[in-house]
């Protein structure tokens, strides 16, 4: 603070009634205190700002610590132990407390006046600045509102633009640079998805059709609206129809260009040469591959299937269900499926194939459920192993009877006999599996068939198994 050179020169004779004026000019509200911290007089200069507090003549002869809000006492505290101290004032700001229990923001600075231990604190009132302020934040608010809207419409814009289906680009309308475009686009352009150098859009068509196509655009410059252009792709020759929309964005002028395919391709997608690649082998391997929708009808179908199922074309298949091919009609499919939706990914399920004629082969299935746009779609692996080279049978002491030999007793012996013989055929396989996997050695057996080791000795000596000695009156 920078004192006056000299007052008494200056400012001459300045009685108590003078001094009140100046002090009451200087600011919102003057507070005179004495060295007690107790309120001694007040001066309004603001009319809002008393009518605001009610003249509080209430507060006359109270502390000044005990008209503040709680949070404002400390530094009425510091204030006042500034004075004592004689330091330099410094501006506070006070919620100083007003009618009906509320509070008004004042920026308060205290200063010693005469030799009476009397100071004067001086107030100016920070309610047009916290209205400032708070309007300054809902302008704030709003503009972030408007943003986050604007980011919105911004991020649906991409999605939608992305996962169009058909070649959607952005140029420049005057160098018919590409600005921009879609997945689809990009596998057009060579670019997989990333923003590499920009090319020019007539570098995507034939040479021989690209006149046609700048004269378009030309057109569309100058009268903002041009007729659709047949044109050719130079990556692969396919046809395409080309549709162009000017629009301006940021005062640049920009063509909206859209690729549409013949009636019979639509919705075909270009794909990246690495997928097309791989979707050629699999029309191609010597397994069958199908892919159906969510209820088990045929999508797509590799030629192996064609040709499994002694059929002349795929069309003849799309639409159907697999299960009239496959298996028994409402039994393989539907463990095939409901594995599928339940447990996910089957492999290796050896069934049957039924051909149109009469065929039949065994087949072994690989399937797979895959989430698209509109639910779950099913693809099917199907091997022919009826061409397989069986293993070498195992070499046994006794063949155990088949099950078209115990067909063949029913109705010749009882069901109990029936059943015993199953039995035993099905322990005798075990017990020489066991074997074969342990290499002979009868205790790992014995653990991993889950018997004693005396008890697996009994039905080996009753199987005539393992070259073990017969004993009389052996149990079973």
């Amino acid at each position: 603070m920078k004192a006056f050179k000299a007052p008494k020169t200056s400012l001459g004779n300045l009685d108590a009634e003078a001094a009140a004026v100046l002090i009451t000019a200087a600011a919102d509200v003057a507070l005179i205190i004495d060295e007690h911290g107790v309120i001694r007089d007040i001066a309004f200069n603001s009319e809002e700002l008393a009518l605001e507090m009610e003249g509080d003549g209430s507060w006359l002869g109270r502390r000044w610590i005990d008209t503040v809000a709680e949070d404002s006492r400390p530094k009425v505290e510091a204030m006042l132990q500034a004075l004592a101290d004689r330091e330099q004032p410094r501006w506070r700001h006070i919620n100083q407390g007003a009618g009906r229990g509320g509070s008004v923001p004042i920026l308060f600075s205290t200063v010693r006046v005469g030799k009476g231990g009397r100071s004067v604190a001086f107030g100016r009132d920070l309610r047009p600045l916290s209205a400032l302020q708070q309007r300054l934040v809902e302008a704030q608010q709003s503009i972030d509102r408007d943003y986050a809207r604007l980011r919105h419409a911004e991020t649906r814009y991409r999605m939608l633009f992305q996962l169009w289906t058909e070649p959607v680009l952005i140029l420049d309308a005057a160098t018919l640079a590409v600005l921009e475009a879609n997945r689809v686009a990009d596998q057009l352009l060579g670019r997989g998805g990333r923003r590499g150098a920009v090319r020019s859009f007539l570098d995507l068509f034939a040479p021989a059709i690209r006149g046609r196509i700048e004269l378009m655009l030309n057109g569309l410059r100058a009268t903002g609206r041009a007729e659709d252009v047949d044109a050719t792709l130079a990556e692969d020759g396919r046809e395409v129809l080309i549709s162009a929309t000017p629009f301006r964005q940021e005062n640049a002028s920009l063509v909206l260009v859209r690729l549409t395919y013949p009636q019979g391709e639509a919705g075909a997608v270009v794909l990246p040469r690495a997928k097309s690649k791989m979707l050629r082998l699999i029309e191609s391997v010597p397994d069958a591959f199908v892919v159906t929708d969510q209820d088990g009808r045929i999508v797509t179908a590799n030629a192996a299937f064609v040709e499994m199922a002694q059929l002349a074309a795929e069309e003849q298949a799309v639409g159907q269900p697999l299960e009239r091919w496959i298996g028994q009609p409402g039994v393989e499919m539907e463990v095939l499926t409901a594995n599928l939706r339940q447990r996910g990914p089957v492999r290796l399920f050896a069934t049957t194939l039924h051909g149109e004629y009469g065929a039949t082969i065994e087949v072994e299935i690989s399937a797979v459920s895959v989430m698209n746009g509109t639910g779950p779609c099913f693809g099917f692996a199907i091997r022919d192993i009826g061409t397989r080279v069986a293993p070498p049978a195992r070499a046994m002491g006794r063949v155990p009877r088949s099950v078209e030999q115990l067909t063949e007793l029913i109705g010749q012996v009882p069901l109990k006999d029936l059943v015993r013989e199953a039995t035993d055929v099905i322990e005798r396989l075990c017990i020489e599996a066991a074997l074969e996997l342990t290499g002979d050695n009868r205790a790992s057996a014995a653990e991993m068939l889950g018997l004693s080791r005396q008890s697996l000795y009994v039905k080996l000596r009753r199987y005539g198994l393992g070259d073990l000695p017969a004993e009389n009156g052996e149990m079973g």
